[in-house]
This record gives C-alpha cells, sequence and structure tokens, in this order.
C-alpha cells in the first residue's frame, strides 16, 4: 500500500457485540478515513446515506458508489483503508459474523 497523508478519522460507534455478530455504524466527514485495518470476520456494509468510497489497498485505489440501502459482503482477511472520497458526510453499518 501507497504512504497516506494525515486525515481525520471515521468515528466508530459499536451498537452491539454479542456471540453472533458486531454491529459498528461509522461515521465520516469528507475525506475522514478508518486508517489500514485487516478485518478478522466477515462482514456486510449497510450505507445510511449514498456513500462516496475510496479504497486504498495493495492492490491500489478504487472508488466505489454505494446508494443508501445497498449492501455488499467480504470475507475474513480484507486489508484495506476506508475514505470518504466524497464532499459530504457518509455513514454506513458494519455487520460483523463471528
Amino acid at each position: 500500500m501507497s504512504q497516506y497523508r494525515a486525515r481525520p478519522p471515521a468515528i466508530p460507534t459499536l451498537l452491539l457485540d454479542d456471540a453472533v455478530v458486531r454491529i459498528t455504524r461509522w461515521d465520516f466527514e469528507p475525506g475522514a478515513d478508518t486508517g489500514v485495518h485487516t478485518h478478522g470476520l466477515g462482514y456486510v456494509v449497510v450505507p445510511m446515506t449514498d456513500c462516496d468510497f475510496l479504497i486504498e489497498d495493495k492492490d491500489g485505489d478504487r472508488r466505489i458508489y454505494l446508494a443508501a440501502g445497498a449492501a455488499y459482503r467480504r470475507d475474513a482477511g480484507v486489508e484495506h483503508n476506508v475514505v470518504n472520497g466524497g464532499a459530504k458526510p457518509m455513514s454506513f453499518i458494519e455487520i460483523e459474523y463471528k
């Protein structure tokens, strides 16, 4: 992965963490990011707002747009940095399954 400039952090809010799932709401101001991280669990993302993702990973940077209410799933082991690549705040729910 390339070097990243300092950005404001995305804000995680833990909504539920039990024996079955961990559910976190993520809120991003424009330009905010999660920081590089590796997912230890498979997960589903459901945007609460329209999301203009900039995904930075070992394969390079790519933009992904997801409308509010859409969803996608990824397997455990994903390593990336998630950035709000848009001009408006964005928010999504991440559901990790244990």
